[in-house]
């Protein structure tokens, strides 16, 4: 199974044919992941990652205040002293401050090196693939799958951290794979990818470790002392930031680890690895049986193969579960491309056993996907509640007013040059009382919301306000970043944003 390598020569073997398909891969990566990048406003996480690396540009350190506005959505629990930021490690802030100085601040750019690292991601996941099924179809047709994945191309277009830690993830794997195959240099790699995954998003690095130290437990005891080493030094150079982050204080779970777990597990099965592609499996085993009078020859390095992304996700669902207060989809970032990966396995051994059941399973993976919605969005223009409200403020105020909002208060931020107070900042709401602009959004998100809400009813007398509404719906999220929560056509349905402006 997934093993073909040596059977019979084929284009897909060929240096050239090889290049060729890669490169049509990667052109339609390229078009689906930078199509329309600016096509929505930047949501409530996204502005935030934007706000904080701005703050780079003039104080060299991300911080969560920029001398008018507060960037926290905790209650000021991500900073710490002189506002530093605490909450996330920093090299996603690092990377976007540096496109911020060469290019402009733009929506466009401020999603522009997250895409790419999505399109790396699906460049390296060939490579990794290449690697470890050499001469076989998988490289490809994972890379293709990676590539009409919806999750995957959602959260590569988010100023967000997401697919730098799909990236990072995977180039930590391929060099622990290169390190198997007892390739030079690649202890160096491995170190290098580790320390950049742990400043891209510091827990997948205790999911990767424990991942390797597994893998190499069953399969490959003679490579845990190099391994051991490789984890001192990564958590020796980063000792510091250990001690730095050591002191946040994360929200209060809402749910037990089981219920996490399952909601998690849920999500992928879902929307990334169908719970139907098992089937396919027995399916071809079938085909192949009837037609070769053969089944496929499960070896032990087939086993070892297999065993290293399942490792990771199962890692990934359990540490997300422990450490993280929601079932965020995001939390699953790095486990899709590995995902996508045994997706490919399947599809490779369904090939094996007859053209036509591989093909009918693609089909149904892709057709069942959310591919028709998103070709949709980013041909479409998008009309999202923050995008209007920050259009309407930018042509009818000036930079000196004070807007009051129960939530989306970062867009705003970064799209106008105005006070913005409410939000989920926590912050004294006393000048809301004095401002110009008062925002009620329809939905409320959390308790920290519901009393800016509270406040601003409680405080504000909105019979000396004009009722201004606008042409764009009042939906709960401008680009929500997960596929079960995300929006790819404006709700007509949905009632209009209302924006209250003091009368004088």
């Amino acid at each position: 199974m997934g093993n073909t390598a040596g059977t019979k020569s084929s284009y897909w073997q060929t240096t050239q044919g090889q290049g060729i398909i890669l490169a049509g891969i990667l052109i339609m990566s390229t078009v689906l992941l930078l199509a329309n990048l600016d096509n929505r406003n930047l949501w409530q996480d996204e502005a935030q990652t934007a706000l904080i690396s701005k703050t780079i540009l003039t104080d060299g350190v991300p911080r969560g205040y920029d001398g008018k506005n507060y960037f926290s959505q905790e209650g000021g629990a991500e900073y710490g002293k002189n506002y530093i930021w605490r909450w996330h490690t920093w090299l996603p802030f690092y990377v976007l401050a540096g496109f911020y100085e060469v290019f402009g601040v733009s929506t466009v750019v401020s999603r522009l090196p997250f895409a790419f690292f999505g399109l790396g991601t699906v460049l390296l996941l060939y490579y990794y693939a290449r690697a470890v099924w050499p001469g076989t179809r998988v490289p490809a047709i994972a890379a293709a799958l990676l590539t009409v994945s919806v999750p995957f191309l959602l959260l590569c277009r988010q100023c967000r951290y997401y697919s730098m830690a799909m990236f990072f993830t995977l180039l930590s794997l391929y060099a622990y794979v290169l390190l198997l195959q007892g390739k030079k240099h690649a202890s160096v790699l491995l170190f290098a990818s580790t320390t950049l995954l742990f400043h891209s998003q510091h827990i997948y690095v205790v999911i990767f470790f424990l991942t390797v130290f597994l893998h190499a437990i069953i399969f490959r005891r003679d490579l845990l002392k190099i391994l051991t080493v490789v984890t001192a030094l990564t958590i020796l150079v980063n000792v510091p930031w250990l001690i730095w982050l050591a002191g946040v204080h994360y929200p209060a779970k809402t749910m037990n680890l089981f219920e996490l777990a399952c909601s998690l597990s849920m999500d992928l099965l879902c929307y990334v690895f169908p719970a139907w592609l098992p089937a396919v499996v027995l399916l071809a085993c079938i085909v192949r049986r009837a037609r070769t009078g053969r089944f496929f020859a499960v070896s032990r390095q087939v086993w070892e193969r297999l065993s290293l992304p399942v490792f990771f996700v199962v890692f990934n669902i359990l540490v997300a579960s422990v450490a993280a207060p929601y079932p965020f989809f995001r939390y699953l970032a790095p486990a899709i491309p590995l995902l996508i990966l045994l997706a490919g396995v399947v599809i490779d051994a369904a090939w094996e056993a007859h053209l036509l059941v591989a093909a009918a399973s693609a089909v149904i993976l892709v057709a069942t996907s959310q591919m028709k919605d998103y070709l949709y969005e980013i041909t479409h223009d998008y009309k999202g509640p923050e995008k209007g409200i920050a259009k309407y403020l930018n042509e009818h105020g000036s930079p000196d007013d004070v807007v009051a909002i129960t939530y989306g208060d970062m867009g705003l931020k970064f799209y106008t040059k105005m006070r913005v107070v409410g939000g989920l900042t926590g912050e004294d709401l006393e000048p809301a009382k004095n401002a110009r602009w008062v925002i009620l959004r329809q939905y409320i998100i959390s308790e920290r919301d519901e009393a800016v809400t509270q406040y601003l009813r409680n405080n504000i007398r909105l019979d000396n306000f004009r009722r201004i509404v606008i042409d764009y719906p009042d939906m709960a999220y401008e680009n929500r970043e997960s596929p079960s929560g995300h929006t790819f056509r404006i709700d007509t349905n949905e009632h209009k944003v209302v924006i209250y402006e003091r009368m004088n």
